[in-house]
């Protein structure tokens, strides 16, 4: 028989839940509330409080046509950084699945690079990406053109994506190494005997048994670069050149915080959560289709 945890008064119940209860409500509900406030209100110009307008904020957002450009980055930036992360993660798992000489020091090296805050890691790889000063000087020097992330925008597009890629991929390295060494090695050692090499037994047992942990990255990646991108996008670029890596969270704080347009990036969230919403559901519906749980 199943036992539960009881307890003898509704008062020992309620403190326990009251803490997690207070954190969802001051870190969700409540700034999600006042975004919605502020979304559908404008502030008036010399205070006294805020004037109701409807759907006007959001009107004028989708008539800014920097804004759709930051979406198309955005997206751009997600499907990049979420299969560079999800392959490289996946490859260094499977590396050290294997057990060869030294994996378990691997292991652990593998696995720092996510324990770095996105701004430390964006100004070491701002540093190494420098046609100034960094690896890429004498590069530089021989063309020029070869590398200006400071100029041209697709260099410094794909400097973040580098960076952010090369963060996550120890993200996804744990959870895939977590989900292959799961697996039974009598299954391994079966399909061994049976005369199936190394490449054999990743793409016909290994990945098909990991596919519930390879759809939950996939999800997982894609969420976060729309979130989590900006501590680097500040550090590498401040969203330059001309806007070149302008991505949507990175425009939401600038005209919110610099341009003081607080409607305006309310409205910006409001789109960026339903974005991360409609997305989410795609995956579900569609993706989770080939997810064998069984």
């Amino acid at each position: 028989m199943e036992k539960r945890a009881t307890f003898s008064k509704m008062s020992v119940g309620v403190m326990f839940v009251l803490p997690q209860v207070l954190l969802v409500f001051t870190f969700f509900y409540w700034p999600t509330g006042a975004a919605m406030y502020w979304a559908f209100t404008l502030e008036r110009p010399w205070g006294g409080g805020n004037e109701w307008v409807g759907f006007d904020n959001f009107r004028q957002v989708f008539a800014d046509r920097a804004y759709w450009g930051s979406i198309f980055r955005s997206l751009v930036f997600a499907a990049c950084t979420a299969t560079l992360s999800i392959v490289f993660g996946l490859l260094l798992a499977v590396a050290c699945d294997r057990g060869l000489k030294g994996y378990q020091a691997f292991r652990t090296i593998f696995v720092w690079p996510y324990a770095v805050v996105a701004p430390a890691a964006a100004l070491a790889f701002r540093f190494i990406f420098a046609p100034e000063a960094g690896i890429f000087a004498a590069l530089v020097k021989q063309n020029p053109e070869f590398w200006n992330p400071a100029q041209n925008g697709y260099h410094a597009m794909t400097m973040i994506i580098i960076c952010y890629s090369w963060k996550y991929a120890a993200y996804c390295f744990i959870f895939f190494l977590a989900a292959l060494q799961a697996i039974p090695r009598s299954v391994i050692e079966a399909s061994a005997l049976d005369g199936a090499g190394m490449v054999r037994r990743v793409f016909d047992i290994q990945l098909p048994l990991i596919t519930p942990t390879f759809f939950f990255m996939l999800v997982i990646s894609i969420t976060d670069s729309f979130q989590d991108s900006f501590g680097i996008v500040d550090v590498m670029t401040d969203g330059g050149p001309a806007k070149a890596t302008e991505l949507l969270v990175y425009k939401i704080y600038f005209d919110g915080f610099r341009g003081l347009d607080y409607s305006g990036a309310a409205a910006q969230s409001i789109v960026l959560m339903l974005i991360m919403m409609v997305l989410t559901f795609f995956q579900f519906r569609y993706i989770e289709r080939r997810v064998h749980y069984s």
